[in-house]
């Protein structure tokens, strides 16, 4: 069959996009309509639509398809995975498997061997085709199967090893391959953190995606190698791999798909072997700009001004993993230019800004954030940032670094805004100095936003709403119903709620007084404060997010 052909008989293609699609082709060895989709000058969707027509085969929809067990137990996983079909259902005598290619008729003769059964294949995008794979086969499935039959790995118990046996292990070639197809299905995913955790009868792997962890798709089989697995991660982390009993830091780059990813790696002795979470940094996806951050219209007007004051202490408050980092980011990318010079002292440095000079804190050689902060204040900056204000010591450097003319940008960990100012006289800052150099607070919360594949309007029950949510009879609220796009969470995506406090007088005479946090809060909330709750309900009647999302991540 002329694939082009039937492609331009269709009207699917013009004659430029085939002839530029032949060039790709003969430069990477794909085939022509492989090409084309890599080109973006036709959808899968189209071409197999297409192809199905000429040579009267179905396209199905796998998005919503559950495949019975015993279905799945009729082609070992091995062949699965090498000839990229899965068998969908069983009728009879009569095996129907999906597949992303309706030319590979080597395949379904291979299949019809292994099975004594007829096959009868049908067409779906190689994508889905491979999703589910992973979903019912596991993660790295094929390259577990070769290593429980193949004689070129010892397994051996995760207690007695010597570094020699576990070095050699860990540079087996499927042990490799295992590992990378980890770190691959976890970009895939979106994932922020994987989590390889032992158990007494299982390894567990988990992704942290929008927040929220979920099980990766593994084969149970993978416990065996749990030796293994762990110490090719610490050989690429640079630790020591003999040392099982005091916990170590690392950190890996990789390249995927042409984008640098850092990778965070903790590892820490349990009961059942070593414990590792690995924090993924992704540079291409993570550094937003401060019209991204999703903060309201008057929010940021109000935050936009703040950054572009002489001096004084901006602060952005939040528990762990709240996006404070990604905000401090998103602000000075927003001010930096050729006319100031910025400085940070961080721990670790996680993302490179340009036009930015960072410092990386080493508290073993005594490079702390206030003795870094006192060495940058002789190299002229104009805006400074912390990477966290932790004791007396590193707020006195930024007190001190506010009123020689500095604008500090930095982090604490407190529940709002208005807990900022407290937290610092708690820590031993006089009243007076928190008054002179604090110019805002801003606290902020993560919360998942609806997928927009599945996002549907309903009505709620009033009764079940909180309390504090100001329902109207008949208004429409959005839920996602759950889809392949957004793992059935019926989430994708995450967006900040924000609650920013500007020292106004009142404040600061409140500051002064030595108040307590809930005062200094009446204080703001007459002067305009929006808090996090009321700011999670904006984006509730936006259609952004849910009830339950903000429920779970603020406080009344």
């Amino acid at each position: 069959m002329d694939i082009a052909r039937v492609l331009l008989d269709k009207g699917l293609v013009s004659p430029e996009q085939v002839a530029r699609a032949t060039e790709l082709g003969k430069a990477e060895a794909l085939r022509v309509d492989r090409a084309l989709i890599k080109l973006g000058a036709a959808s899968e969707d189209a071409v197999l639509g297409a192809f199905a027509e000429q040579l009267g085969m179905t396209v199905v929809d796998l998005s919503n398809m559950v495949i019975p067990p015993e279905v799945i137990d009729c082609i070992p996983s091995r062949v699965v995975y090498r000839k990229k079909v899965l068998p969908i259902s069983r009728d009879n005598g009569t095996l129907t498997v999906a597949t992303g290619d309706p030319f590979d008729l080597y395949s379904v003769d291979e299949l019809r061997l292994i099975t004594g059964l007829d096959i009868r294949a049908v067409l779906a995008p190689a994508e889905e085709v491979d999703k589910l794979i992973k979903t019912y086969y596991g993660v790295g499935g094929d390259t577990i199967d070769q290593m429980m039959k193949g004689d070129d790995l010892q397994v051996v118990s995760a207690i007695d090893e010597s570094a020699e046996d576990l070095m050699e292990q860990a540079q087996e070639a499927s042990v490799i391959k295992l590992v990378n197809e980890i770190f691959i299905e976890a970009l895939h995913e979106r994932a922020s953190d994987i989590h390889i955790e032992p158990y007494e009868k299982d390894l567990a792997v988990r992704y942290r995606i929008d927040g929220v962890l979920h099980n990766a798709n593994v084969p149970p089989e993978i416990r065996r190698f749990q030796a293994a697995i762990i110490s090719r991660i610490k050989i690429m982390a640079h630790m020591n791999i003999a040392e099982k009993r005091l916990p170590q830091d690392g950190r890996i780059s990789i390249n995927a798909g042409g984008r640098q990813i850092d990778v965070r790696v903790s590892v820490i002795p349990m009961l059942f072997g070593e414990g590792i979470v690995m924090r993924i940094l992704d540079k291409a996806t993570v550094l937003y700009t401060l019209p991204q951050l999703g903060m309201a219209e008057d929010t940021f007007g109000v935050f936009q001004d703040q950054i572009q004051r002489p001096h004084g202490i901006i602060l952005v408050t939040g528990p762990t993993g709240s996006g404070k980092t990604t905000t401090l980011y998103a602000a000075l990318s927003a001010i930096v230019s050729p006319e100031i010079k910025v400085l940070t002292v961080e721990d670790p440095v996680e993302y490179h800004l340009n036009g930015v000079n960072q410092i990386q804190v080493h508290t073993k050689i005594g490079l702390t954030f206030a003795h870094g902060l006192r060495s940058i204040l002789r190299h002229d900056p104009d805006v400074v940032m912390i990477g966290e204000i932790r004791d007396y010591e590193t707020a006195e450097a930024a007190i001190q670094a506010s009123l020689t003319g500095h604008l500090v940008f930095s982090t604490l960990h407190t529940n709002d805004a208005c807990s900022s100012a407290t937290r610092l006289v708690d820590i031993g800052v006089e009243p007076y100095l928190v008054t002179s150099t604090l110019e805002s607070a801003m606290a902020q919360r993560l919360v998942r936003t609806i997928c927009t594949e599945c996002k549907a309007p309903y009505h709620p029950d009033p009764e079940q709403l909180p309390a504090d949510f100001k329902f109207e009879p008949g208004q429409v609220l959005y839920r996602g119903l759950g889809c392949r796009k957004c793992r059935g969470t019926g989430y994708y995506g995450r967006t900040g709620l924000y609650e920013l406090m500007v020292a106004s007088d009142a404040i600061r005479e409140r500051i002064m007084a030595r108040a307590s946090a809930s005062e200094i809060v009446r204080a703001a909330h007459e002067s305009g404060l929006r808090l996090l709750r009321e700011d999670g309900w904006l984006k509730v009647r936006a259609g952004l997010t849910t009830p339950e999302e903000v429920v779970q991540n603020t406080k009344v």
